[in-house]
């Protein structure tokens, strides 16, 4: 019998409330003006509702939402950040790593995580700490956090030794547990070197991947691009290591045109994928399912991995 894990990403969950006049500082004042022209009308929360509605009713075995809950990291949007994570499941069905946007302002992703930390805790129970290890059925789900406060107009993310030198430590003493657990590691930004453009890209990713190189993965999630995507990285035993990103679930449809990936690839999806065993290794198929033509949610197709 298979395992199934959804993953959705950057739900950029609105609307906005009005910010107060003296929370209007540093980035959140060209963050609010970026949303008031436009942004706003790139996020469409009647579709990120029916994409919810339709991963309930496929009923996977758990959840990894990758980021980006927020948007410019409001007091007030923490509450509504928390109601949309019940929404998708309980803290012990849904995983949840944070994305810049969450982190969007010194102090922004305490206050975030203080609300919506349950859905972070590890299996020791402590909540808010990177990165957390969550074992559900076959998997061991590794959680990392990518999110930190930047200057306007850049939205680099950074993981840090410390954090980066724990994961290691995580994924090699999984590797050697006689369960055999599929290892699956969260993250908001692309984890591999030229994964974002520049100003957007994680900054200590050939630092991160040359990690994944000596102790592997079994399957890498990621958001931030609002893409769906596929890449690989090298791993130790020889086979790659995919790395997939997702589109932007609440992507109002033809809003995202343009930049990296087709429009197809840029339509709101959520991603289904299925773990079975197959002479003692784990298999991993993809599918996504989301906003097709005629704008009601569909299955997409499959997302090709090896």
């Amino acid at each position: 019998m298979s395992f199934r894990l959804a993953h959705l990403t950057d739900p950029h969950v609105g609307p906005l409330p009005r910010p107060r006049l003296h929370q209007l500082f540093g980035k959140r004042a060209t963050g609010y003006a970026n949303w008031r022209r436009g942004r706003s009308r790139s996020h469409d929360m009647e579709t990120l509702a029916a994409l919810v509605a339709d991963l309930r009713l496929q009923a996977p075995d758990h959840v990894a939402c990758t980021g980006d809950l927020c948007n410019i990291g409001l007091p007030s949007e923490w509450d509504t950040a928390r109601i949309f994570l019940e929404a998708l499941g309980t803290p012990e069905a849904v995983s949840f790593v944070p994305g810049n946007h969450d982190a969007y302002v010194r102090g922004s992703l305490e206050g975030l995580l203080a609300a919506c930390g349950a859905w972070t805790a590890d299996d020791a129970g402590g909540g808010g700490t990177f990165p957390y290890l969550r074992r559900r059925g076959p998997l061991a789900l590794v959680g990392l956090s990518s999110a930190i406060p930047t200057v306007p107009f850049v939205a680099t993310g950074r993981l840090g030794p410390r954090q980066i030198a724990a994961a290691e430590s995580l994924l090699r003493t999984l590797a050697t547990d006689p369960s055999r657990p599929a290892r699956v590691v969260m993250i908001h930004h692309p984890p591999h070197p030229g994964g974002a453009s520049p100003g957007r890209d994680l900054r200590d990713a050939a630092l991160f991947s040359a990690m994944l190189g000596r102790v592997g993965a079994d399957l890498v999630l990621h958001g931030h691009n609002h893409v769906a995507s596929v890449a690989h990285l090298p791993g130790p035993d020889g086979r790659a290591i995919p790395v997939v990103g997702g589109a932007s679930a609440s992507a109002r449809p033809g809003a995202h045109a343009g930049g990296h990936g087709s429009e197809a690839a840029r339509r709101a999806a959520y991603i289904l994928y299925a773990f079975s065993e197959n002479g003692g290794r784990h298999v991993v198929s993809a599918t996504q399912r989301g906003i097709g033509a005629g704008g009601t949610v569909t299955d997409l197709g499959p997302l090709t991995l090896g």
